[in-house]
């Protein structure tokens, strides 16, 4: 005869919970097989929205360009302290972009393409936490009818556009926002979403 202790079941779903969060993100290869349209200009749409919306570390930007890459709509919120899952940044950025812009899916095809800027510690590397954010934009942009754009790092030590090698110096996350030109269109007033945590409550209450 033999004794043991049988998994309990708050174990087993905790396991199935960690193991379908780790299936909701894109690793580097995937998301560059993906065929995510290059930004042209990638410098002057970070330097855009780090003025517009002054990131530090756990904001998250996600912005919205139409067919020229000039700047429809934006808004940025801040990651709640929770471990990374796909499915709750991708709620989050959804609930942002029905905020901020009306969907495109009644077009056969997408013209607007949406990118994210994440601001956070650590270097310019990938990390799951990038991983995540990737499955949540491009399921968000799917939800919504646009096409899924770059993702954007902003650290101390710069921005970089993973998956594509480009990046730069400044902005990053401990530089002073640029000032806009005294040419350039007054920007749009940044819509300014509240902490994730109250993003997802309200998606959990739907």
């Amino acid at each position: 005869m033999t004794f043991g202790f049988a998994p309990s079941s708050a174990a087993s779903l905790s396991t199935s919970a960690s193991a379908a969060s780790a299936s909701r993100l894109l690793e580097p290869a995937e998301w560059a097989a993906a065929g995510i349209p290059l930004l042209r200009n990638p410098r002057e749409v970070v330097s855009g929205l780090h003025t517009r919306h002054h990131p530090r570390a756990a904001t998250a930007i996600v912005a919205v360009l139409d067919p020229e890459e000039r700047l429809l709509a934006s808004a940025s919120f801040t990651r709640r302290p929770a471990p990374a899952d796909g499915w709750m940044f991708r709620n989050a950025l959804l609930d942002q972009l029905r905020r901020v812009i009306p969907h495109d899916l009644r077009r056969r095809t997408p013209v607007r393409t949406a990118v994210l800027l994440y601001c956070r510690e650590g270097d310019a590397r990938w990390t799951e936490e990038d991983g995540a954010w990737m499955w949540g934009l491009r399921d968000a942009c799917t939800l919504h009818g646009l096409r899924c754009g770059a993702y954007i790092t902003l650290t101390s030590d710069g921005w970089q556009v993973l998956g594509e090698g480009r990046g730069g110096r400044r902005p990053n996350s401990d530089s002073t926002p640029e000032p806009f030109g005294i040419s350039d269109v007054p920007p749009p007033s940044p819509r300014t979403g509240g902490a994730m945590s109250d993003v997802l409550r309200r998606a959990a209450a739907r």
